[in-house]
């Protein structure tokens, strides 16, 4: 049954063709009780012929379909055939231009089938003594209803559709903008992994370079001292090899999800293994906490742990030999300050913003993005007795 309901939906030409061709025999028959030789009989051939046709191709052009009936139907007032079952036609090509066809002719076939009914009762007044003007009118009311419903059910299944295909484009730019969401939730997330690879790289690298060079210093004098710097670069370039692991992992469809691995998360909690970390490596660090501690929003841990990372890094590639620095964490009631000293040289020679960091300048704008992204405030600059200098606020909830 599905099959033959496809066939039909595919193929509605043949199928109109097919109705043309029963109500052609069915007019032929009635077409039987003409007179023989007279003008009704040899104007109704061609009449019954362009109805049929109007049947036929309704659907393939249904406003030429139109002002054919039209025409026919004029023919019929002026050659004096009569109503038949031919006139069927008129009221399938009605409901198919109400409901396919153009706004211009959907109004034409809504008036012609207002005025049909009466057209038609003044040319054929019948053999029936004549009633009152109540009865015709009556009559004529009768006459109309069919044609008038014709087109209100053809124009209602024009809304219909024209709704659907509505929610059918709604649905298709809906879908083209979640597309472009998530394009846009992709490449975020693409930036926020450069910038935690910058961090990783950045920090583990640098202390890696130090331990090196400080091993190889000290290689022949103290082996026991070299021997510990060795290690210290085995445990963070392992641990930098980690890191950035479960970040590239990321970067391949399904790996994270299939390895159950994550990107890290640092946490304020961590702060004090990454100054012990530094101070490994020679850097003089004085570290002290103010205020009550406790959890904060995991975006604002992570961008208080990232800032001083990049802070230590910095003051270690460019505060010199003898740097020292001071970082100092203040938990207020609605956010956590953050507050990184050094005493080195790294002012008075390239800055961060200049490329100092990286070589690009990314140091710092990376800050700059992290700390906008929780809502907060950043002030960097050289301090006024020599050094650098790095602030931040990072409040509990974003400023809307």
């Amino acid at each position: 049954m599905q099959r033959l309901y496809d066939f039909l939906r595919r193929h509605p030409t043949g199928v109109d063709s097919f109705w043309a061709v029963v109500l052609l025999g069915l007019s032929g028959v009635s077409m039987a009780s003409f007179p023989k030789g007279g003008l009704e009989r040899v104007a109704g051939v061609p009449i019954v012929l362009g109805l049929c046709l109007v049947v036929a191709l309704r659907r393939r052009a249904p406003e030429k379909m139109l002002l054919l009936a039209i025409a026919m139907g004029v023919a019929q007032l002026g050659t004096g055939v009569g109503p038949g079952v031919m006139n069927f036609a008129l009221l399938v090509i009605v409901f198919t231009v109400a409901t396919v066809g153009e706004r211009w002719a959907s109004r034409l076939a809504l008036v012609c089938s207002l005025g049909a009914a009466g057209l038609s009762k003044l040319r054929w007044p019948g053999e029936t003594p004549r009633t009152g003007w109540s009865e015709e009118i009556f009559i004529v009311v009768v006459l109309t209803v069919p044609f008038v419903l014709a087109w209100v059910l053809g124009d209602s299944m024009r809304t219909r559709r024209a709704y659907f295909s509505q929610l059918e484009e709604r649905a298709a730019r809906l879908e083209r903008e979640r597309e472009a969401q998530s394009k846009v939730a992709v490449a975020a997330e693409r930036a926020r992994i450069a910038r935690e690879l910058h961090d990783v790289v950045a920090h583990n690298v640098s202390v890696m370079v130090v331990q090196a060079d400080g091993a190889a210093y000290v290689m022949d004098a103290a082996p026991d001292q070299a021997k510990q710097a060795l290690e210290t670069i085995s445990s963070t370039g392992r641990q930098a090899l980690a890191e950035m692991r479960r970040l590239l992992g990321v970067l391949r469809t399904g790996d994270a999800q299939e390895s159950g691995e994550y990107v890290p998360q640092p946490d304020v909690g961590q702060i004090e293994d990454l100054i012990e970390q530094v101070r490994q490596t020679g850097l003089a660090v004085d570290f002290k906490i103010e205020g009550t501690p406790r959890s904060l929003p995991s975006g604002v841990e992570l961008t208080a742990y990232r800032i001083v990372q990049e802070a230590l890094t910095n003051t270690r590639k460019h505060g010199g030999p003898d740097a020292g620095a001071s970082v100092r964490l203040v938990y207020f009631d609605d956010g956590l300050g953050l507050l990184v000293e050094d005493d080195g040289r790294g002012a008075a020679h390239e800055l961060y913003e200049d490329g100092g960091a990286d070589g690009a300048g990314h140091g710092m704008i990376g800050m700059r993005e992290r700390v906008g992204m929780v809502g907060g405030t950043l002030d960097a600059g050289p301090r006024p007795g020599g050094g650098f200098r790095i602030s931040a606020l990072l409040p509990l909830k974003p400023a809307h």
